[in-house]
Order: structure tokens, then sequence, then C-alpha cells
């Protein structure tokens, strides 16, 4: 059954709400992006699925966008493609249409993984990419030891590695994806060497994990995060990150061919 919101969100996340201030803080990473770019090969043709405003979309190729939230159709730059409003369990494509597929942060929204994986390669004759955290490595994260409620969310909703791997047939490469230390596209681990951006309200609310978490434990974050930042017991037990380049955290992106 579809959990379809009043702007058609079909996940379980309210991308009405959570969908205003999403692109200030949420823009594609030049370092991820590369990743994709590489793994899309020579495809000139490529669908992007639960596309949303349209990050990490390859402008140089020709690109077919689904996304069933409206708020975030609307936000989508107009540098982009009108994105058709559709769901990932429900592709309105003939077989093999498509060079390549891709779909990023999205397949924890999707209301049957199973056939919306299946769906992606059915109309897809090339790789189909899904970017996408595994649930298993998110505790390497400060951010556990200050929510570990808004962790546990996560960690219930975000599929396996395993499920990926075996919704698309199998022949599938899941490699990690490290994450810069300037991270512009702010999920929870992108500020593992920023704290203080994480203080931000707004910074929080474009990461859909606090959404299913009492409003209290957001304020009780930010009140503790900010007592530690300030009298330096943040830095004594997580200064390191704050000049580490990169962070080997949650991110990867599985590969699946034909």
């Amino acid at each position: 059954m579809h959990n379809r919101h009043q702007d058609g969100s079909a996940g379980d996340a309210n991308y009405g709400v959570i969908g205003a201030g999403y692109s200030r803080y949420r823009q594609p990473d030049p370092h991820i992006a590369e990743f994709i770019r590489q793994a899309l090969g020579d495809a000139a043709t490529v669908l992007n699925v639960g596309a949303g405003a349209g990050s990490y979309e390859p402008v140089d190729r020709e690109i077919t966008a689904v996304e069933p939230s409206a708020s975030m159709r609307a936000q989508r730059p107009a540098h982009l493609p009108l994105a058709i409003d559709a769901a990932a369990e429900n592709l309105p494509f003939p077989d093999q249409a498509f060079d390549a597929a891709m779909a990023t942060f999205t397949v924890h929204q999707w209301s049957n993984l199973e056939r919306g994986l299946s769906e992606m390669r059915r109309v897809t004759r090339g790789p189909v990419l899904i970017l996408s955290c595994d649930p298993e490595l998110l505790e390497r994260s400060w951010l556990h030891a200050y929510a570990p409620e808004m962790i546990a969310v996560e960690a219930r909703r975000y599929p396996s590695m395993m499920s990926i791997v075996a919704g698309l047939g199998g022949n599938a490469e899941v490699r990690p994806v490290p994450i810069p230390l300037n991270c512009v596209d702010g999920f929870g681990e992108a500020y593992y060497g920023r704290p203080e951006r994480i203080l931000d309200p707004g910074a929080r609310l474009a990461n859909s994990a606090w959404s299913f978490v009492d409003p209290s434990i957001g304020e009780r974050f930010a009140a503790e995060l900010g007592r530690d930042l300030a009298d330096g017991s943040w830095d004594r037990r997580y200064g390191v990150l704050r000049t580490q380049p990169f962070f080997q955290g949650s991110l990867r992106l599985i590969v699946a061919r034909p």
C-alpha cells in the first residue's frame, strides 16, 4: 500500500514539510558525484528514480527523472528536465528503455523495495546504481553518542546492502564512498568534522531521520552538543575529525550489472 502524503511523497517522510529548505542544505557533492559519473560509464540515457530536486543528475546525459513528491518536483532548478510524477514501484516505461538507471538517497522511502528495484532492472539495459547508507555502519559516526535514538531510526529505515543486491538480481558490487570534510550534501555524516553546523535546526530538518524522533531528542542533542563544544569535550574526543580529509562512514554505492 502506498503511504502517500498530501504533496504526493510516497515514502515515510513528508517532504511537503521537509522539502521547503531542503535544497539549501542538500547540494550534490562533487566528490560523491564523481563516483556516480564513473559508474555510469558511457550511458547516454539515464533514468533517475526518486529524483527529488535533481541532486547527482549528470547534466551531460539525457536524463529522465521520476519523483512522486510535488514539493520536491517544484524545487528542481530550471536547467534540469521536469520530473515525471511516478513512483519506483510502477515505472511508466517499456523494458530496457534506458542505458542506465540511478537512485540516490531514496530507496529507504519506497513502499516496496523489491518491486522498485525489479522495476529499475526491467527498464534498464546497462548498470543500475543505488546510493544509500549501510544501516550496519551508522554507529561509526559520533552522532550516535549524542542521538542514539535518531541513529536507531535511521538503521531501521535503511534496507540492508544484501537486500538491495538481491533485489537487483545479485550481480552487483557494493562500493564504499568516503565522505569529504566539506561535503555540501548535508546528510548526517556529512558534518563529521563540522559539528557546529548541525546545531542549525534547518540542517537537521533537511535530514529526514530527525522528523521521526520526538522533537525533545533534537533539543537534547543541540543542548548537549552545544555544551560539549563550548567546554572543549567534543574536541578532546573527536577533534581529530576537524582536519581528517575523508570519513569512512556508512555511504555506499551499489552498482548492478545486467
